[in-house]
């Protein structure tokens, strides 16, 4: 599983980051964690705002600090 979170590094991308870090050791999951701040390279996924998170090339959200319960169900669907 590939898990990019995209932005500068500001608060909200590490909370972003921190939460889906712990997710994935609660659900015993191993996946590659990236932290993509490279403005080019997010404006690859086409999203409004930061943070953004994508999964497996999917983007999940932006512009807001998803839930805990969020992050299970997402990557619970694309661990398949």
């Amino acid at each position: 599983m590939e898990i990019k979170i995209l932005g500068a590094g500001c608060p909200r991308c590490q909370e972003v980051e921190k939460r889906t870090i712990n997710v994935l050791a609660e659900m015993n999951i191993p996946a590659d964690v990236q932290k993509v701040t490279d403005i080019s390279e997010i404006a690859k996924y086409k999203i409004i705002a930061t943070p953004g998170l994508v999964i497996n090339g999917k983007v999940k959200c932006s512009g807001r600090i998803p839930s805990k319960e969020e992050l299970k169900k997402w990557i619970e669907s694309e661990k398949g």
